[in-house]
């Protein structure tokens, strides 16, 4: 498992330099989830051996959503303040974004059809 977890985090960490020494719009973790991508193709046992702990850490993958849910207990006090255009702002980007899918659903389905002898 250490070896595992060493090869891992070693991605996530050369994910990090890479973002920062080349001044990336990419966060450090994205680019080193890429690394381990190529580095799991080319070396395949390399995979087999992080496989039981990578799956391991993500059954676990809810723990890493509790500090998010302690910092909203710990800012209620903002929240409150600002509840109410942050409700508006989710209705209104969530209907927005339904809306959006579904013209363009029906746009690409109206382009995509044929006609047939049974139409």
């Amino acid at each position: 498992m250490i070896f595992a977890l060493s090869i891992i985090l070693a991605c996530q960490l050369a994910g990090e330099g890479i973002s920062r020494a080349l001044d990336l719009p990419l966060p450090g973790p994205v680019i080193g989830m890429l690394v381990a991508i190529v580095i799991f193709a080319a070396v395949p046992k390399l995979f087999e051996a992080a496989r039981p702990t990578a799956t391991y850490l993500l059954s676990h993958l809810s723990l890493l959503f509790v500090p998010a849910g302690v910092g909203i207990v710990g800012h209620l006090d903002v929240l409150g303040s600002n509840g109410p255009a942050i409700l508006l702002s989710l209705v209104v980007s969530t209907a927005l974004a339904i809306t959006v899918g579904a013209v363009t659903f029906r746009l690409l389905s109206g382009k995509t059809r044929q006609e047939g002898p049974e139409a």
